[in-house]
């Protein structure tokens, strides 16, 4: 066995604190939860009405990114733009934020006969005056109840608790599920938790600024009933939750990098031990990341900053933790942390044996993080998560840990646990980026855009990583244009294309001009797929310059493109010949084109068809789900080839110069072996047709010269 690390807590806080890094760039996890709303669909009974999401749960409340992945789901919270919630007794409010319907439905917050559960009854009708945009009011007298039952939901995945729980199989890299969750909207702090902001507070947490913000935001309804009245014919029917999550994400995000931490790890310790498993199955017997949330939040507010900070050790504060859980536990009491006199556990169940387990000494537990924690991370599940596309595998000379390894085993261990994920940071964010890109094009094309949409996903996008707001803009320009030529103008694209253009810095005045006036649209669909491919060449530049060292990019393909499309051949020769170049030079992974449907305007009638046909005859065309999945895109060099060719032969070029573009054409069809033809479909059917094409025309310029 060896001789015991007597300093193991101290290597495992120093294994924490490299490996739980401070992201400068976005996370997979922030890309899949993004993607997650943007699927959301539209309510069936109103086409002006939406459903206005919120990304909750551990994506949102954490911004540390361990190397064991935080997330086991995306939990997104949606509220319909027509309806909204007032505590009791509060006039009907005249202003709404922007993403509110002109008509909306107002209901007043109801206490129930226990804390933290509410009624919610039909109180006004507020209606948007059209000169001035105020809401004006129609009064019920006996207002109706609000039902709890999920009756507008996606019905895609099985009950989970007041969410829709789907299995996203389009989540690549993290593959998560996605619990949606509806909920009604209160744009005012509760009055079940009006004693929260003013409360004492000994050390300063939250301050003064966390606690306006906290209170501005309001808070939700859940649509779920207590346990104890779910089978209730009345109660069960009608009785919502107080959620808290706004006021959480707040809260969480105002931590310091040590307490996310702790809470890292004591939600990794509570899943792993299996306490949210009881021995009787029943769901009042259980742990969930909830009571962890809780405590952790009453220990922020009651524990003075040095106490998180000073001779830190993480594994000396998670006892200390676990034991206070423990004590709640043989108490059966979890005060919940904003509403007074709520208890969250229930006084039915007997928690001892939950309590007992919890105990843990700092010796032991450092051995169960050494070999849960530091044991998983050597494992080659985790380092899968973070694999980019299969080129990045788990190195087999990392040891794998069990028992109570030397201490000279632990820290070599340790070292190429941390050296290999430095190492490998930057395919990591290659693949978030890539993954990205296809979440942005496949929800656009798929839900199409509408003005709140818009402005929605160019705000979190932006929050996420500025890079995916350029993609974003020419996803939504070529999507306009793509809308144009199909159906003409109409308001709403032009206020999709003035919210477009005015957020990257365009005077729009002209191009909106000519939106009302113009009368033949292909003009202006040029002008719109002109300026996509110009922010889709400022894409390609920001990823040339950032990711040299993970893979090869030409930044010239879109406008060697749409030079082709403009029937600029001798440009695009240029430019795709210097590509090609570039991409023989330095044969690597690198970006890939979409054929979607917005992509697809910018691509000749020959492309078109080998799409077209693709679908027709590959079932995994039409199941193209996911950005591994290369069915329905081609490489910049296939694409470079054929721009090549086509130029080539429309310019007369001599056989020499054909027979040169062979050589290459070649040269790419054995990079690719056999086994992944079925995955790069397009590309093998593209490289075959210029092929041909160009063996046809050396044939023929042969056959005329010898005659």
């Amino acid at each position: 066995m060896g001789d015991k690390c007597s300093d193991a807590s101290e290597i495992v806080t120093a294994f924490l604190l490299c490996t739980c890094r401070l992201p400068p760039w976005p996370r997979i996890c922030d890309v899949d939860a993004t993607w997650c709303c943007g699927e959301l669909r539209r309510p069936p009974d109103d086409e002006e009405a939406e459903f206005i999401p919120l990304i909750t749960g551990s994506v949102a409340e954490f911004y540390i990114d361990p190397l064991v992945p935080l997330a086991s789901d995306v939990d997104v919270m949606f509220y319909h733009n027509a309806t909204l919630a007032i505590p009791r007794g509060h006039p009907p409010p005249t202003e709404l934020p922007a993403e509110f319907h002109n008509y909306v439905k107002v209901y007043e917050i109801i206490d129930s006969h226990l804390a933290g559960y509410v009624y919610l009854s039909l109180r006004y009708l507020l209606i948007q005056g059209i000169d001035d945009g105020k809401y004006n009011y129609i009064e019920y007298n006996e207002g109706a109840y609000l039902t709890n039952i999920k009756d507008f939901i996606d019905n895609d995945g099985d009950d989970h608790g007041p969410a829709v729980c789907r299995d996203s199989h389009r989540l690549v890299v993290t593959r998560l599920s996605v619990d949606k969750v509806r909920c009604v909207r209160c744009l005012s702090w509760p009055s079940q938790a009006a004693d929260w902001p003013t409360r004492h507070r000994n050390y300063g947490w939250p301050d003064l600024a966390t606690l306006d913000r906290v209170v501005s935001n309001g808070c939700d309804v859940v649509g779920v009933a207590h346990r104890q009245c779910r089978k209730h014919e009345l109660m069960g029917k009608f009785q919502w939750r107080m959620s808290f999550s706004r006021a959480e994400i707040v809260l969480l995000n105002s931590w310091i990098p040590e307490q996310q931490i702790v809470y890292h790890t004591l939600r990794y310790f509570v899943k792993i031990e299996q306490l949210t498993k009881s021995a009787d199955n029943s769901e009042a017997g259980t742990l969930s990341n909830y009571h962890t949330k809780t405590l952790m939040l009453w220990a922020c507010e009651l524990k003075p900053r040095s106490w998180w900070t000073e001779n830190l050790n993480f594994v000396r504060i998670s006892c200390k933790l676990l034991k206070t859980l423990s004590v709640w536990l043989t108490d059966t009491r979890c005060p919940h942390y904003f509403v007074n006199n709520c208890n969250l556990l229930d006084n039915s169940f007997n928690y001892k044996s939950l309590a007992s387990k919890l105990l843990f000494d700092e010796e032991h537990l450092s051995t169960w993080f050494i070999n849960a924690y530091i044991g998983e991370c050597a494992r080659e599940s985790t380092w899968n998560c973070y694999a980019y596309m299969g080129r990045q595998q788990h190195p087999g000379h990392i040891k794998q840990l069990t028992g109570w390894p030397t201490r000279s085993e632990l820290q070599k261990a340790i070292s190429q646990i941390i050296n290999w994920r430095l190492d490998n940071l930057m395919p990591y964010l290659w693949f978030t980026l890539c993954n990205g890109e296809f979440f942005i094009l496949s929800t656009v094309s798929s839900y199409s855009l509408t003005l709140r949409s818009c402005v929605r996903w160019m705000n979190d996008l932006t929050k996420i990583d500025e890079r995916f707001s350029v993609y974003f803009s020419a996803v939504a320009l070529l999507h306009v244009a793509r809308k144009m030529l199909r159906n003409g103008f109409s308001d709403e694209l032009i206020n999709i294309l003035s919210t477009i253009l005015a957020r990257n810095f365009v005077d729009c005045h002209s191009v909106l001009s000519r939106c009302r006036t113009e009368q033949n649209t292909s003009e202006l669909v040029e002008l719109l797929q002109k300026s996509a491919v110009e922010h889709l060449t400022t894409y390609r530049q920001l990823m040339a310059r950032d990711f040299a060292s993970v893979a090869t990019t030409v930044t010239t393909d879109f406008e060697a493109l749409y030079a082709y499309k403009r029937g600029d051949y001798q440009r695009c020769l240029q430019l795709s010949t210097q590509n090609v170049h570039t991409l023989l030079l330095y044969a690597d992974v690198g970006p890939d084109v979409s054929t979607f449907p917005e992509f697809i305007q910018l691509l000749d009638d020959d492309i078109v068809s080998l799409t077209a046909l693709g679908y027709f005859v590959n079932y995994h065309f039409r199941r193209c789900t996911t950005c591994t999945n290369r069915h329905v895109c081609i490489t910049q060099m296939t694409l470079s080839l054929y721009l090549m060719t086509q130029c080539q032969l429309k310019l007369h070029h001599s056989v020499t110069s054909l027979t040169q573009t062979l050589d290459y054409i070649e040269v790419e069809q054995s990079m690719h072996p056999r086994q992944q033809l079925c995955e790069r479909t397009l590309d093998h059917l593209t490289l075959k047709l210029i092929e041909r094409k160009l063996m046809h025309q050396i044939s023929h310029s042969l056959i005329h010269w010898t005659a």
